[in-house]
């Protein structure tokens, strides 16, 4: 599976220490070099360490293969832009995006878009995560992620807590 994100799933699932799904889900994950250098900016020590941890390892590969620049429907800044960018000329399957503008340009481009709050339902799912409802705590509280109260709902619904 073809697997491409933008920094922000990558930062928030480093932050509370749950980025291994990622890989137990997909195995490897593409990142342009953009959202390498947002990642790079990243203040949560521990999180950092993550990140580098799994560009070491190897299944956070930074790629820079993308052929031209995306022009989207409205500003995107320059992560989901190029994320946008390498998506498209990977042919991904899953674009890993949370910002709203960036999903819906992705979207109108025609790629299938994925964000945090659906691989912590996922792995919950899976019975990886064994309460949804601790992650998404730690998701506000420690990455200071906002949860619309709604989408909080159903996604708790969705996982029968």
């Amino acid at each position: 599976m073809r697997v491409v994100s933008n920094t922000s799933p990558l930062s928030n699932l480093a932050v509370i220490g749950r980025l291994e799904l990622l890989q137990h889900r997909y195995g490897t994950v593409r990142i342009p070099p953009e959202v390498a250098q947002e990642l790079d900016r990243l203040s949560h020590a521990e999180g950092k360490a993550r990140l580098a941890a799994a560009m070491a390892a190897g299944w956070l590969e930074l790629d820079s293969t993308a052929t031209s620049p995306v022009v989207p429907p409205f500003a995107l800044d320059a992560g989901e832009a190029a994320a946008i960018a390498l998506a498209l000329s990977l042919n991904a399957d899953v674009l890993l995006i949370d910002e709203k503008r960036g999903r819906a340009a992705a979207r109108h481009a025609g790629l299938t878009v994925a964000g945090v709050l659906g691989e912590l339902l996922h792995a919950r799912m899976g019975g990886i995560l064994p309460s949804l409802r601790t992650e998404l705590h730690r998701l506000r509280s420690e990455a200071g992620f906002f949860i619309d109260p709604g989408i909080e709902r159903f996604i708790l619904s969705q996982a029968d807590e």
